[in-house]
């Protein structure tokens, strides 16, 4: 063991019990982060703990989700990891992780766009799985193709990790064409017949600019695209999920490969992009060895307590918690809420921290029209943002009320009928604050969350 993997183990094992024990405080990234400094290859020098490789997840929405989720799946098979599960996803949290870890036969990490440049050069990972790529906190990250020739450069440092990635979405695409490494396609192989947003983040040809034609779209720029020009197209599925049926008690498809159907994926949680977060998790774990029914065992036991698409019940009424970022991730967001046919009462949350982004202008990209000619809905708006999106809701033909939090938003409905259901949307920043006060509220009641879906 070298020096400076000793000294930095040494810090890092010291600031991890002073934030436990004296400030009482997550150690997700501090030991990481202070380590880093002493053993600038702290990552590599701690990759011999890995028995038999790495994942990294990458991509816009839904990388927490796939990652806990993925880690539970070969866990329930029998395998030993390490996971940054509280969604510390720059180099910092990863080599946290690391340095808390045991020996291990897999790590599953989450990584930020942005930082994947850091951190898959230094694991040379087995298999990066890439989701998606939306507009996001533009301010912070820029454009997407800035984000497109970070992934790609992290790809071309480390030429034999393997891209498991989301051919449905025509940007993904276009990164697995400029680097070299081998790659496994999964999408939905037939279109969800869901209506469509007016926000789209890619609809010309990133080879020759012309625009792409679609056999159909599923939500954003994803689905069955191709260009008539040059010939760019979304490839052969590898893993495809296919009749997909949404219902009340969740959704269920089937998920598995070309010549053969592996499982019938079923899950209480709601949305497309459930759908798209279920089939990447499932294509993963199959390649990295985990039978079938343990995946399907995993997801009937998920529950990540982390406010992502979570149900609760507060005050006696139940409560929808998700997390949205930014307009792809509102847009479907509001797809849920108008699936319900009963009365509906609902929040948003915006912040407006660095780690938000401070630019809120995409608020206007969200398509709230959707809920303006809706019955039975009463609307709030919170966070250091409200007022804007007050006003952003004005615009949309929605009267929308001003709430410091769930409780005042739960004093203000309190005279409401009990048939009401509730949804509570919140950015990054808002999120862990929304959820503490609601885990405050139930606490007080002397009730009990609902299972995380």
């Amino acid at each position: 063991m070298g020096l400076q993997l000793t000294v930095a183990r040494g810090i890092s094992a010291l600031s991890t019990w002073g934030l436990k024990n004296v400030f009482k405080r997550p150690a997700a990234n501090f030991p990481g982060k202070i380590a880093l400094y002493v053993d600038p290859h702290l990552i590599a020098d701690l990759s011999h703990k890995l028995d038999r490789g790495s994942v990294v997840v990458c991509g816009t929405n839904g990388k927490t989700t796939v990652t806990n989720l993925l880690a539970d799946a070969l866990e329930t098979a029998g395998m030993r990891v390490i996971c940054n599960r509280t969604g510390a996803n720059l180099d910092s949290g990863v080599a946290t992780a690391l340095l808390h870890g045991d020996q291990s036969d897999w790590a599953v990490f989450e990584s930020d766009e942005l930082w994947l440049a850091k951190v898959l050069p230094q694991l040379k990972s087995d298999y990066l799985v890439l989701l998606n790529l939306f507009r996001d906190q533009l301010d912070r990250v820029g454009e997407i193709d800035r984000i497109q020739e970070s992934i790609a450069g992290a790809l071309a440092a480390s030429p034999n990790t393997v891209i498991v990635y989301n051919a449905d979405d025509p940007l993904c695409e276009a990164i697995v064409r400029k680097a070299k490494n081998k790659a496994i396609a999964f999408g939905v192989a037939e279109d969800m017949g869901l209506a469509q947003n007016t926000v789209a983040d890619a609809q010309m040809c990133q080879m020759c600019s012309t625009m792409l034609e679609y056999a159909y779209r599923q939500y954003g720029q994803l689905g069955e695209y191709r260009c008539p020009q040059c010939g760019f197209a979304r490839p052969v599925l590898d893993y495809a999920a296919r009749n997909v049926r949404f219902g009340r008690d969740g959704i269920v498809f089937s998920a598995g490969t070309d010549d053969r159907t592996s499982i019938d994926v079923r899950t209480s949680a709601t949305g497309a992009y459930m759908v798209y977060n279920l089939l990447a998790t499932f294509t993963a774990a199959n390649l990295l060895g985990c039978p079938p029914d343990a995946f399907q065992r995993a997801l009937d036991a998920f529950d990540p307590q982390n406010g992502r698409l979570e149900n609760l019940e507060a005050a006696g009424r139940p409560i929808l918690l998700n997390l949205a970022k930014n307009p792809t991730g509102f847009n479907q967001n509001l797809k849920i809420i108008a699936q319900d046919a009963g009365p509906r009462a609902v929040a948003f949350f915006v912040n407006d921290k660095e780690g938000d982004g401070r630019d809120v202008s995409w608020i206007w990209d969200i398509d709230f029209e959707e809920l303006a000619e809706a019955d039975d809905l009463v609307v709030f708006v919170g966070g250091i943002r409200r007022n804007d999106l007050q006003v952003r809701l004005k615009y949309a033909g929605i009267a929308a009320e001003l709430i410091d939090g769930p409780a005042d938003m739960l004093e203000k409905t309190a005279g409401l009928s009990p048939d009401y259901r509730f949804y509570l949307i919140a950015n990054y920043t808002a999120l862990p604050v929304v959820r503490g006060e609601l885990v405050r509220l139930i606490a007080q009641d002397g009730g009990s969350d609902g299972k995380g879906a």
